[in-house]
């Protein structure tokens, strides 16, 4: 049986939280990372890093937990009821950067390893993740690159990889009580296990590597374009739609609390300021406006076949 490396899969996610945070860091150029870690009474713990007021970024937190547990928290249990019963490790590496310039996208990325066991039966595990973009002002520059770097990575696994975890993402990604997508996506999966453990652990690693390249190219190309109150005020309104997805929508929000995760850390992917309008539209054929027009549209293909 092609038994999972629990090690190996925590030394990479360890690694990678100290390479993304190192990159996020060098490229704010003001504050660095104030790490907390912390300890679960049921087993397991984390190193929560977060980065606050920088010159670049408002926000950006690069979480690392692995956490154990005898009995799966509900949520979980009804997603996968043939878990009952079983011990089980969840570790991951989950990231959100709100930056402070309205043209430089907020991101999110995650890479994550499931395991769950019972004595005398083979255990079940996955591995999952993905990256995705949502952008204030967009540019389809942009938006291009982004889905390039998702495009070439899974190209090693199968022409139709990325298609399918762009879809996925799409679908995933979308706030079903506005109507709209959260951004422009990227890759999202989950339940990967098929192939053996050693391709989906390399194809994790590439999802979790490949963020910072697909990433840090817009942050150098956006970080001097010049904003004001209007600008500002027109992130600060879209980050509501952030927020809602998350406490609405997001499986791992409720994973997280209901599994009795640190609190402060999951809910780091808020952002430090939001504002919401009530009924708000804006002008036709505004830069504002744009991004519904020209982004914000479910299942865009970015990329020509």
């Amino acid at each position: 049986m092609n038994y999972p490396d629990i090690d190996r899969v925590k030394a990479f996610l360890q690694s990678l939280q100290d390479t993304i945070c190192q990159k996020i860091t060098e490229l704010d150029g003001k504050e660095t990372f104030l790490e907390q870690t912390w300890e679960r009474a049921e087993g397991g713990g984390g190193r929560s890093r977060v980065l606050t007021q920088g010159a670049l970024f408002e926000q950006a937190g690069v979480n690392f937990s692995h956490i154990k547990g005898d009995k799966l928290p509900a949520s979980a249990s009804a997603h996968r009821p043939e878990l009952a019963g079983r011990s089980y490790q969840a570790m991951g590496v989950s990231l959100v950067i709100h930056p402070l310039n309205p043209y430089i996208p907020t991101t999110h990325a995650n890479v994550r390893f499931f395991i769950a066991e019972k004595e005398g039966t083979e255990p079940v595990w996955w591995f999952g993740g993905g990256f995705d973009l949502t952008p204030y002002y967009g540019f389809e520059e942009d938006a291009i690159h982004w889905h390039t770097v998702a495009r070439d990575l899974c190209m090693p696994y199968g022409d139709d990889v990325y298609p399918k975890y762009k879809k996925w993402c799409d679908e995933y990604f979308y706030l079903k009580h506005r109507n709209e997508p959260r951004g422009i996506g990227g890759l999202f999966y989950d339940d990967l296990n098929q192939g053996g453990f050693e391709s989906c652990f390399n194809f994790t690693q590439d999802v979790g590597h490949g963020f910072l390249q697909a990433y840090a190219p817009i942050v150098e190309r956006r970080r001097y374009l010049s904003w004001g109150e209007r600008e500002r005020q027109f992130q600060l309104y879209r980050r509501g739609r952030y927020v809602e997805f998350n406490l609405v929508w997001d499986r791992g929000t409720l994973f997280g609390l209901q599994s009795g995760g640190r609190t402060e850390s999951i809910l780091m992917s808020m952002p430090p300021l939001v504002r919401w309008e009530y009924d708000y539209h804006p002008e036709p054929n505004s830069p504002e406006d744009k991004l519904y027009t020209d982004f914000l549209i479910s299942g865009k293909t970015w990329l020509t076949p």
